[in-house]
This record gives C-alpha cells, sequence and structure tokens, in this order.
C-alpha cells in the first residue's frame, strides 16, 4: 500500500513536470502581441521572420525561465522555512526575507552599480541580516510560531520605511528601480538569467540536502534530538539555504510575496508532508504558479503590464487569511 502511494506521488510529480514544459511553450505566444505556435516553431527552427525572434528570444524566453525559477526558489524557500520555524506561515515575504534582500540590493543599485554582477549576494548578505533578526526577536527557550509572525512584520516593516527613506534621498535615480521593488519580471533579459541561473540551481541542488534534517525538524525538537540530529546545526543551515534561494530570487525580480505560502501548502495537499517529495513538487508547482501569474499580469490589461508581484498579492493574500482564521494556524 505504501509502495502503490509513493508510486502515485511520483507519477503526480512527472505530470506536472510535463505540464510546466506544456505551459511554457505556450505561454511564449502569449502578450501585447499574440504569437502563433506554428510561429514559435518556426523561430526555434531558424525560419521565423525578425520580428517574431527578437519578441521570443530577446524577450519572452528570458522572461519565461525566470519566472519558472523564480518561482521555483521561493516555494522551496517558504517550505524550508516552515520547517525551520515550525510555522506553516512563515514565508520569505511576510518573515521579511525579502525585505532585507531587496534594501540590500537597491543600495547596490543606487550606490555602487558598478558592482551588479554582486547583486544576488549581496541581496542574500540582507535576507540573511533580517532572518538572524526574527530568530533573536522570536526566540524564548525556542522558536515560537506567534512570535515569528510578529517579529517578521516588524522586521518587514523597518526594512519597507528603510526602503522608503532612500527613495525620498534618491528621487532622481529610484524611477528606474520602482517597477523593481514591486516585484516585476518585465524588461529582464538573459542578463539578469545569466546573474541569477547559476546562483538559483546551486541553491536547488543544496535544498535536496536540506530534505532530511527539514523532515525531522517537522517531528518536534524533541523528536529530532533522540532521532541523532544536532537540532540547531540543522536550523542553522536549513535556514541558509532558504535565505540565500529567497535572497537571489528577491535580487532578480524585486519583491514577490506569498507564493512560498500558497505552494509548499497546495502541495503538501497532493503530495503529503514528506519533504522528498514535497521539495520537487515545490519546484515545479511554484514555477507553475508564478509563471501563470506573469503571464495574467501581462495579458490582463495589455498594452500595460502589471508586476507579478500585485497579481501574487491579489491571489495570495485571500489565501493567507483563509490559513490564518483556520484553527490549527491560530498559533
Amino acid at each position: 500500500m505504501k509502495n502503490k502511494k509513493e508510486k502515485r506521488k511520483i507519477w503526480i510529480i512527472c505530470f506536472s513536470l510535463i505540464f510546466l514544459g506544456i505551459l511554457i511553450v505556450g505561454t511564449i505566444g502569449v502578450g501585447s502581441i499574440d504569437i502563433s505556435v506554428g510561429e514559435i516553431i518556426d523561430t526555434f527552427l531558424g525560419k521565423g521572420d525578425e520580428i517574431n525572434d527578437s519578441i521570443i528570444m530577446d524577450m519572452r524566453l528570458p522572461r519565461i525561465l525566470l519566472a519558472v525559477f523564480v518561482g521555483a526558489s521561493l516555494s522551496i524557500s517558504g517550505a524550508l522555512l516552515q520547517s525551520v520555524m515550525r510555522n506553516p506561515l512563515a514565508d520569505p515575504g511576510i518573515t521579511g526575507v525579502s525585505s532585507g534582500g531587496s534594501l540590500a540590493a537597491i543600495l547596490m543599485m543606487l550606490y555602487f552599480p558598478q558592482f551588479y554582477r554582486l547583486l544576488p549576494l549581496m541581496s542574500f548578505l540582507g535576507a540573511m541580516l533580517a532572518c538572524g533578526l526574527v530568530f533573536i526577536l522570536s526566540w524564548d527557550n525556542g522558536i515560537k510560531p506567534i512570535r515569528v509572525i510578529l517579529s517578521g512584520v516588524a522586521i518587514n516593516a523597518m526594512f519597507a520605511g528603510a526602503t522608503s527613506l532612500l527613495a525620498i534621498m534618491n528621487s532622481d535615480k529610484i524611477q528606474g528601480v520602482l517597477l523593481w521593488i514591486n516585484g516585476s519580471i518585465a524588461y529582464r533579459g538573459w542578463r539578469e538569467v545569466s546573474y541569477f541561473l547559476p546562483y538559483c540551481i546551486v541553491g536547488l541542488i543544496l535544498a535536496l540536502f536540506c530534505i532530511r534534517g527539514a523532515n525531522l525538524l517537522a517531528l518536534g525538537d524533541d523528536v529530532a534530538t533522540n532521532l541523532g540530529m544536532n537540532v540547531n546545526r540543522a536550523r542553522i543551515c536549513i535556514s541558509l539555504v532558504a535565505v540565500f534561494l529567497a535572497g537571489i530570487s528577491t535580487s532578480a525580480v524585486g519583491i514577490i510575496g506569498f507564493i512560498g505560502i500558497i505552494v509548499p501548502h497546495v502541495c503538501r495537499l497532493i503530495v503529503g508532508s514528506d519533504y522528498k517529495y514535497l521539495i520537487p513538487m515545490s519546484t515545479i508547482l511554484g514555477g507553475i504558479i508564478l509563471l501563470l501569474a506573469d503571464t495574467l499580469a501581462r495579458y490582463i490589461a495589455r498594452p500595460i503590464e502589471l508586476p507579478v508581484g500585485v497579481m501574487m498579492a491579489m491571489i495570495g493574500c485571500p489565501f493567507f487569511l483563509f490559513l490564518l482564521r483556520r484553527r490549527k494556524y491560530s498559533a
């Protein structure tokens, strides 16, 4: 019976991966200018016209790749943070991690633009600072779930205030990053992909090594300790991976909230709480959801493109309130 359930989960993950591939091809043709499937195929075969080649290869394909990998990274980050903080509402955005990464990235873009290649690492350091502050403020003989949320709200507000201060002090420069602050994949090209993707691949591989530790932490500190795990070391290592994934994602597209809450919860309903299946499923479903949200953002008000962060907020906020109202997530 157990083997049958495991096979079912593997088949679900495989079908989800196939669906993601189909979705990538399908969304290439959607935008302010619609492109047919035949024209897309011609472009990949080298037979397309110059305009379609430019739209697909220079504008839409890098944007789609960013949406898929950023969605995957933020989803895994949320899943790992939920295990580490023992809070089902933990998320890079709500816990202030994304705000810390955003502030650090904006500082570099405004004052040290010549070091643009180091933007993911700088964002990671800012996210790590925010996560460290949340841990310190929420620690009271252990991690208290409700204190995580309250500390995260406070840290989020502090870094958001600092970001607003930067905007006021640099009003002549801030226009170039305003869209980025709201969380947007628009106008992203191969340069952003080349900076982000290597870090992302490293982060996704590291997340696979966190599966056993995340499963044990989800059982509680006492059980994990009795099973021979160094809880504090595991919590720090898994947190670093989660913060790394959130920080590099923020450096690429800005702050995109709620996906780290939505995806892990949906994946638990589909494949259960075992991180052996939860991590791969979150990777795929995170890419699917953010890609769909970005496609909707560039289609719903065309030719105007809405920031994908706005779309995720509209989707994620009601979901977050629903979880908050549920009795078993109240503390």
